[in-house]
């Protein structure tokens, strides 16, 4: 656990009942907060809470519409984001701001290129100063290589470089571990704390508590769009933290009900993609939920690829309900009644910029034709279902998904495959990105489907997901299966399953 070294009495930043308004929602309802200087201060609370608005008024995207906000003592207003940079305030969004085209150095200065006194750029001194501002986050790179081949963690590191650069008093950080290795997000708290070091105060945003508590000196709960609670995370436990955010307690995260398992519904036999996976076989069962765990890389993800026809298979069978199937296309997936809930969901799951109400239906357009025409009455009650049973919180289905909190977007993921006839569900990383309330209402809709009798085949990272949630579970490791392992095996354990990740099989 962090300790409240470096941090001080005096507060970089206080926001006094802030409230602001979207069409038909309160975001914010005087919300508080305060931050002190060389303080990590982690923000949590489920998706929709009001976080990313919170982040949207820091960086002057947004202007609340009651409120002040201080920064050092002073009374400020941010008309757009370049406000707040200039009074020191940098942001690493989930969503990094990266132009993979260009080079370390480019990405750093972009906005305040360094001049010759003859107007030219001074590349010479902008790679110097870049190869000290990242080894400073003990980075030893090139300044000239160019962004896009570079991993996610340089990358993340290049966001805090700019930070770094302009000379950044409070740095918020929004998901940051939401897409890094182990190695990488160890990597990331030495820099956090390298930061908290020189006095820079940290705005830690995140859905995963166990990273809060090793990290972070002190934690705010929203809901709501409200300050709930703000704790020394010394002085509470997670379970008190889960309470605030869901305004219940969860004594069961993880709320498995077994189902009576049926009949064999899927089946693939010696399925190969060289260079990915090789000679994959296993069947699936009605009333199950089948988990598939493994290390990062291990071709989960690419399996399923090719089972839904998104990528090409080189060698294979697939059977549904015992029957032989060619699957060359998504489409051809859907008509033999699969669902694939992606791990990616803004660029594969859902259609940003389109309605709640389209990106519901669209998997079942088909379905939905008069001839030529959509029956749009048909479309509507499917989505209003959905929104109602799902618990999606949206102002109407007309609203645009990009709008919408990362929980509710992917239960519209969830929700556009629950309108299809589909009897297997393969569910991807379902529950990356939101928080524990969302979670435990995804683990409670896998309940629901298996006890309707249908199949579920959760594809996770978490293994305590893996554990609660799965009746079996297969390891995988550089495209081959390694084991399999029962519910009831002596084997079901964390110990076991990560030592098969890794190659040794007991």
């Amino acid at each position: 656990m962090n300790t409240n070294k470096h941090v001080n009495n005096e507060h970089i930043i206080e926001l006094k009942n802030v409230t602001k308004y979207f069409p038909g929602v309160i975001a914010l309802k005087e919300m508080s907060l305060k931050i002190k200087k060389g303080e990590i201060h982690g923000l949590i609370g489920e998706n929709g809470a009001g976080k990313s608005t919170i982040i949207k008024i820091l960086t002057g995207v947004h202007q609340s519409d009651k409120g002040d906000i201080y920064f050092e003592n002073q009374k400020i207003s941010f008309l757009n984001p370049v406000d707040a940079i200039n009074v020191g305030i940098g942001c690493v969004y989930q969503e990094l701001n990266i132009i993979k085209e260009l080079n370390i150095t480019d990405n750093i200065f972009l906005g305040c290129y360094l001049q010759k006194k003859n107007k030219l750029l001074d590349y010479k001194e902008m790679h110097k100063k870049t190869k000290q501002i990242m080894e400073s986050l003990g980075q030893d790179i090139n300044p000239e290589e160019i962004c896009g081949n570079v991993g996610i963690g340089l990358q993340q590191m290049i966001e805090i470089g700019k930070s770094i650069l302009n000379d950044s008093k409070l740095l918020i950080m929004d998901e940051p571990t939401s897409s890094l290795s182990g190695n990488e997000i160890k990597q990331l708290f030495k820099t956090i704390f390298k930061l908290k070091d020189r006095g820079v105060s940290i705005l830690f945003v995140s859905h995963k508590l166990e990273e809060v508590f090793e990290i972070c000196d002190t934690v705010t709960v929203m809901r709501d769009g409200e300050h709930i609670s703000t704790y020394p995370t010394n002085k509470v436990n997670q379970d008190q933290l889960i309470t605030d955010m869901v305004g219940r307690s969860l004594a069961n995260l993880f709320p498995k009900e077994i189902a009576e398992k049926g009949d064999e519904f899927f089946r693939v036999k010696d399925l190969t993609r060289l260079g990915l996976y090789q000679n994959i076989n296993f069947e699936a069962y009605a009333g199950e939920v089948l988990g598939f765990s493994g290390l990062v890389g291990a071709g989960r993800s690419e399996v399923f690829r090719g089972i839904f026809g998104v990528d090409e298979i080189d060698d294979g069978e697939i059977y549904v309900q015992g029957k032989q199937v060619r699957i060359k296309s998504p489409k051809d997936a859907i008509k033999n009644k699969l669902a694939f809930v992606t791990e990616d969901r803004k660029g594969q799951g859902l259609i940003l910029n389109e309605s709640v109400n389209n990106n519901l239906n669209i998997a079942v357009l088909d379905f939905l034709r008069k001839w030529i025409f959509i029956d749009k009455k048909a479309r509507q009650r499917n989505s209003n279902r959905s929104v109602e049973e799902l618990k999606i919180k949206t102002a109407s289905i007309n609203s645009i998904v990009g709008t919408l909190s990362g929980g509710n977007q992917q239960k519209i993921v969830i929700g556009k495959w629950l309108n299809t006839e589909a009897n297997v569900f393969i569910f991807d990383e379902p529950t990356r990105g939101i928080d524990v309330g969302a979670k435990i209402e995804v683990y409670k809709l896998i309940n629901e489907l298996v006890k309707n009798g249908k199949c579920v085949i959760m594809i996770s990272s978490e293994l305590p997901e893996i554990l609660g949630m799965s009746d079996r579970v297969i390891v995988m490791r550089k495209g081959k299966i390694m084991t399999e392992i029962n519910r009831d095996s002596s084997q079901f354990n964390q110990e076991d399953i990560m030592a098969a990740a890794w190659g040794v099989v007991k």
